[in-house]
């Protein structure tokens, strides 16, 4: 990675409330974009602290626009802002509110697949069995439907991996190679903000190239970041729209342009 192409300023939101999940994926983010970005990581104010269901994922997408708020209120404005989970909870409504290129984890995956995967198919690879069909309809709604040729889910959620890596290696090296043969699918992406760099710990046993969506979003972002011309995107509201109740000074404030 070219550091000197980074983004200069890259927003790293974390849509649960883990200060621990957040230092974890940011500490894999910088070292992919070298020292040339300055990476902001931001956590969520409210909501889960590890996104797990259904639940969890619509409160995470609330969390989300109130972090992005509460960043933009002291004054700062990103270059881009990459979403720190493996579902992308919230990621259409930032990209109504935010002011700078948006992407996520499993979005970036997704695309990154995509471009590397001869056949256009890629299968998924995750913990937490909850995420299964939630990350099909995600891919559904991005577009990926036809390239996502299933996902596995192994029972411990990413945060449970992430605390465990020794026993978390086999266990998600064996989910691979199973994704690999039943799915016949050209790569797999390893998935979840708590696994990030651990693909590359068990890429020899796998035969087929693994995706580590954390290194993904982080490419992407820098793509987004030099693809985007300067001043091209404007989405601070107008002040125009409903009332709004119940929301952080912050977020209201900003939805409606005050």
């Amino acid at each position: 990675m070219n550091a000197l192409a980074a983004p200069r300023r890259l927003l790293l939101l974390n849509p649960n409330t883990s200060v621990s999940m957040t230092a974890l994926v940011a500490g894999h983010v910088r070292a992919e974009l070298g020292a040339g970005a300055t990476v902001d990581a931001v956590t969520a104010r409210l909501g889960a602290a590890y996104i797990a269901s259904e639940a969890a994922c619509a409160i995470a997408g609330h969390a989300a626009l109130d972090a992005w708020a509460a960043y933009r209120a002291r004054g700062t404005r990103p270059d881009a802002v990459l979403l720190a989970c493996f579902g992308d909870p919230g990621l259409f409504a930032l990209r109504e509110l935010c002011d700078c290129p948006v992407t996520g984890l499993a979005e970036a995956a997704f695309l990154q697949a995509t471009r590397q995967s001869a056949r256009g198919r890629f299968g998924v690879v995750t913990g937490g069995t909850a995420w299964g069909p939630m990350l099909v309809r995600l891919a559904q709604g991005l577009g990926f439907a036809g390239a996502l040729a299933g996902v596995h889910t192994v029972a411990p959620s990413g945060a449970q991996l992430a605390a465990d890596p020794a026993s978390a290696l086999p266990l998600l090296a064996q989910a691979c190679r199973d994704a690999a043969r039943a799915l016949d699918v050209d790569c797999v992406i390893l998935g979840g903000a708590g696994l990030a760099g651990l693909a590359a710990r068990i890429q020899h046993e796998v035969p087929v190239p693994l995706i580590d969506s954390v290194s993904a979003g982080a490419q992407e972002a820098l793509r987004l970041t030099q693809e985007a011309a300067p001043g091209a995107l404007s989405a601070t509201p107008s002040g125009e729209g409903p009332a709004w109740w119940g929301l952080s000074p912050e977020l209201a404030g900003w939805l409606t342009g005050r």
